[in-house]
């Protein structure tokens, strides 16, 4: 009964922030409320759960867009479904000055990443736009790591 409870009460209290769309249960999100967040810098994530592992990295302090999913035509999700004009409209609002774009780097999340890219640069030239890097995992035996992530290790590499 508790159990039950409690979960009708998240259902009720819980919903998206109006600036991120991020699971919070204020109007808008603690993050985006921060004083302490560099408003220039805007991450898209998939998934509250991406913005939670980024958070835990303690290695952002920008502020998130969440998708809340990726482009998947074959499952009926495109633009609409996550919220791509909510994104542009925050991304080109004069205060974000780099787009870090940290979909997952699936066929899907290519593919959204991709068109995130080019609709941006279509509406803002000016606007910084990157990607999370990709490659061997830190501690990771190469023998032991498959060949497209070490392709795209040694396209990605950076100066030692």
């Amino acid at each position: 009964m508790a159990l039950g409870q409690a979960l009708l009460e998240a259902a009720r209290e819980v919903k998206h922030c109006a600036r991120c769309n991020t699971l919070t249960e204020l109007e808008i999100c603690e993050t985006c409320a921060s004083a302490r967040r560099d408003a220039g810098l805007l991450c898209v994530v998939e998934s509250p759960a991406d913005q939670l592992t980024i958070e835990q990295s303690l290695s952002y302090s920008g502020l998130y867009f969440v998708l809340l999913g990726r482009l998947s035509p074959l499952d009926g999700i495109g633009p609409r479904e996550i919220q791509m004009e909510r994104l542009l409209a925050r991304a080109t609002d004069g205060s974000v000055r780099e787009v870090i774009i940290a979909t997952s780097f699936t066929p899907e999340g290519d593919a959204t990443a991709h068109y995130i890219g080019e609709l941006l640069r279509a509406r803002d030239p000016q606007l910084k736009l990157t990607r999370l890097a990709r490659g061997v995992p830190a501690g990771a035996e190469l023998e032991y790591t498959d060949v497209n992530t070490i392709a795209q290790a040694m396209l990605d590499r950076r100066a030692a």
